[in-house]
């Protein structure tokens, strides 16, 4: 949840300066009310990913807007390889002081769209991750990643996309009733809230089959919040 106003221009990379070095969670607005989310939400999220994405040991992972990579660490074990992109350059620059394990565990800073259109070696990559960041992409670039990773990294089966602010539920989380041109605003806190209807018609457009799931009532953003799996349709 984001202390910060909703209906307002907001940069990741300039609040994320404002913490302090170590507050990897703050960085990122993993949060409660401005508190770090406890130990216990964040292996929830790690193993929710892990059964999403059913690493085996020799896959290649690409995080989109992985953020600082605190998150983006905690997977290195289940995987041969990662690489994690964000355009923010402060938060690369925290992963890479924290996190990077070269060769194998790399990050680098650069926008989602402009790297799915530049790799030169998108087979590599086996998974693909993007948690809490899809909603700071335009419709344009959103469309774009889809696309651009269904049709050039063809050995990507499955791309688990968490932490979606749901439409739905925006209400819940405001407690008020938001325009519908704040919660289409990419560029606010909270990004750009779906439904589920809605976002399941952006991946189709892509070639993805989509399915959805909810976090556990205890999980603090369960109440409008959705993750969505999307797998490629091998025609079996």
């Amino acid at each position: 949840m984001s202390t910060q106003p909703s209906g307002r221009k907001f940069s990741y990379d300039e609040y994320a300066r404002t913490r302090p070095p170590d507050d990897f969670w703050g960085q990122v607005l993993r949060t409660v009310q401005g508190v770090p989310v406890p130990e216990d939400q964040i292996e929830r999220i790690v193993a929710t990913i892990c059964t999403g994405l059913n690493f085996e040991p020799e896959d290649v992972l690409l995080d989109i807007a992985c953020g600082n990579g605190a998150l983006s660490q905690r997977l290195f074990g289940r995987c041969a390889g990662f690489l994690g992109v964000d355009l923010s350059q402060h938060l690369i620059s925290v992963a890479r002081t924290n996190f990077e394990k070269l060769p194998n565990f790399g990050f680098l800073e650069v926008g989602a769209g402009d790297y799915v259109t530049t790799e030169t070696s998108p087979e590599r990559f086996t998974k693909v991750l993007c948690y809490g960041s899809f909603q700071y992409l335009s419709e344009n670039e959103a469309i774009q990643v889809l696309r651009t990773l269904y049709e050039k990294f063809t050995r990507v089966r499955r791309c688990f996309i968490g932490n979606l602010p749901d439409r739905d539920h925006a209400a819940d989380f405001y407690k008020r009733t938001p325009g519908r041109n704040e919660l289409s605003n990419h560029e606010t806190a909270t990004g750009c809230w779906r439904t589920r209807q809605e976002f399941e018609y952006l991946v189709r457009q892509s070639g993805w089959k989509v399915s959805f799931s909810t976090m556990p009532p205890e999980f603090y953003a369960s109440y409008y919040r959705y993750d969505a799996l999307l797998m490629r349709d091998t025609g079996k």
